[in-house]
This record gives C-alpha cells, sequence and structure tokens, in this order.
C-alpha cells in the first residue's frame, strides 16, 4: 500500500513538473499610447534586405499588421490588407507585414513562400520574416492579421481590421481605415482598441 501511494505522489510530482514546462505565460499586450517595441531589430524583408521598424515608420507614423501567408482569416483579408496598406504609404504613413509563424518555416510560411506570396498579392510596403517571434512577443501579438497603428507619439490604435472579416461587403465598422484618416488628419481615432479574429501566431516553444 506505502508503495503504491509512493508511486502515485511520484507521479503526480513528475506531471506537475511536466506541466510546469509546456505551459506558457500569457504575453502582455502592448498598451494604448506606448512607444514603437524592439524598432531598432533587424528583420529580412522580402527584398532581400536587413531593414528594422525604424527605417520603415516615417514622422507621421507606422501601421504594423501581423499577418503570413497561410492563414484563413488573412487570406479573407487580403484585399483589405492591400487596400490599406496602399492607403498608409500614399499618404506618408510607413506600413510593413510581419510574419511571425516560426513554427511554420519549413512549410508555406517560409521566406521563398513569403516571396512569391508577396508578388502574388501585389503588395507595396514591407514584408518581413520575424526570426524566434520576437517582435510579436515585444508586441504582444498572438493572432494573424493584427494590427497595431502607430503616430508620431505612439501607439493609437489596436485590433482588427473591421468588425467582419468574414465578409468584406457587410462590413460596418472599417476600424483599421477609420484610424488611419485620423492620423492622416492628426487626430484621435474614434475606436482605438478592438479584438483581434484570427489564427494564432505559431511560435516555436
Amino acid at each position: 500500500m506505502k508503495r503504491k501511494l509512493s508511486l502515485l505522489f511520484i507521479l503526480a510530482i513528475t506531471c506537475a513538473i511536466t506541466l510546469s514546462f509546456i505551459t506558457t505565460a500569457p504575453i502582455d499586450e502592448l498598451p494604448l499610447n506606448g512607444a514603437l517595441p524592439r524598432a531598432d531589430l533587424k528583420m529580412k524583408d522580402v527584398s532581400g534586405k536587413e531593414i528594422s521598424l525604424n527605417e520603415i515608420k516615417t514622422s507621421k507614423g507606422l501601421l504594423v499588421i501581423f499577418s503570413c501567408n497561410t492563414c484563413p482569416y488573412v487570406k479573407l483579408s487580403e484585399a483589405r490588407i492591400k487596400e490599406y496598406s496602399d492607403y498608409c504609404l500614399n499618404n506618408a504613413i510607413g506600413c510593413v507585414l510581419v510574419n511571425s509563424n516560426e513554427a511554420q518555416r519549413t512549410e508555406d510560411d517560409s521566406f521563398e513562400k513569403m516571396t512569391s506570396y508577396y508578388s502574388s498579392q501585389k503588395l507595396k510596403c514591407a514584408y518581413v520574416l520575424d526570426s524566434k517571434s520576437l517582435l510579436a512577443n515585444a508586441f504582444g501579438a498572438t493572432r494573424t492579421p493584427q494590427c497595431f497603428l502607430f503616430n508620431s507619439k505612439g501607439l493609437v490604435y489596436k485590433g482588427a481590421i473591421d468588425d467582419n472579416v468574414k465578409d468584406a461587403s457587410a462590413v460596418k465598422a472599417a476600424y483599421l481605415k477609420d484610424a488611419i484618416t485620423a492620423v492622416i488628419k492628426n487626430s484621435a481615432p474614434a475606436v482605438q482598441e478592438t479584438k483581434s479574429i484570427g489564427c494564432t501566431i505559431k511560435r516555436v516553444e
């Protein structure tokens, strides 16, 4: 009996230790008005150059969208991502798409597939590979697509592109576009925070 209890105790301790290793701590998301994190981190762009957020941002601001090649929610949002990234660039606001899916680099989120995807989407903004998900960790980003818009002072909008990721024709609140327009006009967005809906970023634990 004592031996059985001892074995059960050992198994319980072993399970507890195992769970402590596989459980990941929650990531703190960048707060509103927060400064641009890891702005000097060099990342490989689809152009082949190593660039940082400091090099992409402008005096007006920067839009950072955590994205990828594979997420169904990203695919549903492709036309909007193209439209709003161009909208930023046409109004002197920097824009970058960030692929933080480190666990899928040998699959369809490899750098080679990123360059093909970029070309097929006819994108003009930067599209960078976030090695080891370092930038995503700094932002507290957890999903794709997930947006972070900065003006010259700090973070002014974070969250979803709009209120209907599945049907662009049914959108009633274009959160991101409205926030970009506010930055262009040097005013505060009416809505500054929403909930992102999408796939989880595939980190390497």
